[in-house]
């Protein structure tokens, strides 16, 4: 196909000019390739990897530790909470079974009468004798 040159034209064979003969130099250009990176400096880099992953790692632990002690101390105040609300309910409870006219009433339920003033008698604990001869404690060293 030497009639299509450029685009889609046929060139007519009797008017085509003679070619000259180009003369190409050619020449040769040298490419340095650089060398990989020295096992020294390598190692610097994963060893700074493996450094920044480990601070990584570490701060995240952390994290998630304060994480559970934030949770935990929320259950606790719930806990607290709970129990607050208990002994609110059992305080009430204890006012109210401790209120003179319910134990009037219980003790009349259960068969008791009230005292009279001429009834009521006065009764004090017997006085602890003290010797002194009991409460000294005397060591006597024997000779061999």
């Amino acid at each position: 196909m030497p009639s299509y040159i450029q685009g889609n034209l046929a060139l007519d064979q009797k008017r085509a000019v003679p070619k000259q003969k180009v003369k190409i130099k050619e020449t040769t250009k040298v490419v340095y390739r650089n060398k990989s990176l020295p096992t020294q400096e390598k190692m610097l880099y994963l060893f700074t990897v493996v450094l920044c992953v480990i601070v990584a790692g570490v701060i995240i632990w952390r994290y998630a530790a304060i994480y559970e002690m934030n949770a935990n101390i929320l259950k606790m105040q719930n806990e607290i909470r709970d129990i607050q609300a208990q002994n609110s309910a059992l305080k009430q409870e204890v006012e109210k079974l401790q209120s003179p006219d319910r134990l009037k009433e219980e003790a009349t339920r259960l068969g008791f009468n009230l005292q009279d003033e001429k009834q009521v008698s006065l009764v004090t604990p017997p006085k602890p004798k003290s010797s002194t001869s009991s409460s000294k404690n005397t060591k006597t060293a024997s000779k061999p």
